[in-house]
């Protein structure tokens, strides 16, 4: 089982989107995946509620727990054959970042290509670099002209991180998918959202796949 933990000091970066878009597209894949949230806001899984009661769909299961019980929820998810758990972080509480990024095998850093997002996706970086943890920054909300995003990449590399290879653009499909219960690729199948969920589930399961059975 692998352990992808979504994390940022910030709030509003798209934690969520990509926690419930990566766990639809595994489980088309034929994984079986889950969801922890960690949020005290319990975002993924007023999600879920949504998407069972509009569409009558419980998968991928969400459970919205508190980071003490992290560790035995992750164990009853080995036991259950899930193929990946994905961690919805909290933005702000460093607690429950830090019991998230112990148990992870990647972490995902998602981050608006703006200044202040950057510099708090820092703290995040440094929490990956005490754990020696993998983590990728993933740019959102990217807009699709202007400087921003170059910049970004370019103060990623300055702070010595790995930038993930996909951005995920400032897209409607994005929101108008999670207020029914669904995911951009769900929503939009052929759309341009739908395709760079595709290419991020791919280089996630490239990355964990290099790391061997764990």
């Amino acid at each position: 089982m692998k352990v992808i933990a979504v994390l940022s000091q910030k709030g509003g970066v798209g934690k969520t989107t990509l926690a419930t878009c990566l766990a639809v597209a595994a489980q088309a894949d034929g994984k079986q995946a889950a969801i922890i949230d960690l949020d005290p806001q319990a975002t993924a899984a007023a999600w879920a509620d949504t998407r069972l009661e509009a569409s009558g769909i419980a998968e991928p299961v969400v459970q919205s727990i508190q980071y003490v019980r992290l560790s035995p929820t992750l164990k009853a998810a080995a036991a259950n054959g899930a193929d990946w758990v994905i961690i919805d972080g909290a933005a702000v509480a460093r607690d429950v970042a830090h019991a998230a990024a112990s148990v992870a095998d990647l972490i995902l850093i998602p981050t608006r290509a703006a200044l202040f997002d950057t510099i708090s996706m820092a703290h995040t970086l440094d929490l990956a670099r005490q754990l020696d943890k993998q983590a990728a920054v993933v740019l959102t909300h990217v807009a699709p002209r202007g400087a921003e995003a170059e910049e970004a990449r370019q103060g990623v590399a300055d702070l010595g991180g790995q930038m993930c290879p996909v951005t995920i653009g400032l897209r409607k499909a994005f929101s108008r998918a999670q207020t029914e219960g669904l995911t951009a690729q769900e929503f939009e199948p052929n759309g341009a959202a739908a395709r760079e969920v595709a290419a991020l589930y791919a280089y996630v399961d490239q990355v964990l796949g290099g790391m061997g059975h764990g």
